[in-house]
């Protein structure tokens, strides 16, 4: 698993890793049972503070993206993506595609308003 945080971003370390693993798992690189690195061990390979790291690992565990198991460590478990969404996100998630690139939005840009709006609807 290869995250890479831009420290010239405005995004915060912790939102940086979030949306790696959880795009990770949407796309498939990481599949449904994969063992996490620990909070310390992924912290340390970044050269940060294992808050930031658990706050993340914290938030996708909240959003149903990955599941800890006490000392067992952290797993993907979001079969919704892995095993193929339901048929009306899947149509939700195409149809804000065609909206966004009509719009002239780049994909980075699309997320971000996803993004923006996940954290307002919390």
């Amino acid at each position: 698993m290869h995250i890479h945080i831009d420290p010239d971003v405005v995004t915060a370390p912790f939102e940086q890793i979030r949306t790696q693993i959880a795009t990770m798992v949407s796309d498939g690189t990481l599949s449904a049972g994969t063992k996490l690195p620990t909070v310390r061990q992924l912290a340390t390979e970044l050269g940060l503070a294992a808050n930031t790291v658990a706050k993340a690992y914290r938030e996708l565990e909240s959003d149903g993206v990955i599941s800890t198991d006490g000392r067992r460590g952290s797993f993907v478990r979001s079969t919704v993506v892995s095993g193929g969404p339901a048929p009306d996100l899947r149509a939700a998630a195409e149809a804000y595609v065609l909206v966004t690139r009509r719009a002239g939005l780049s994909q980075p840009e699309a997320l971000r308003l996803v993004e923006q709006s996940w954290s307002r609807s919390q």
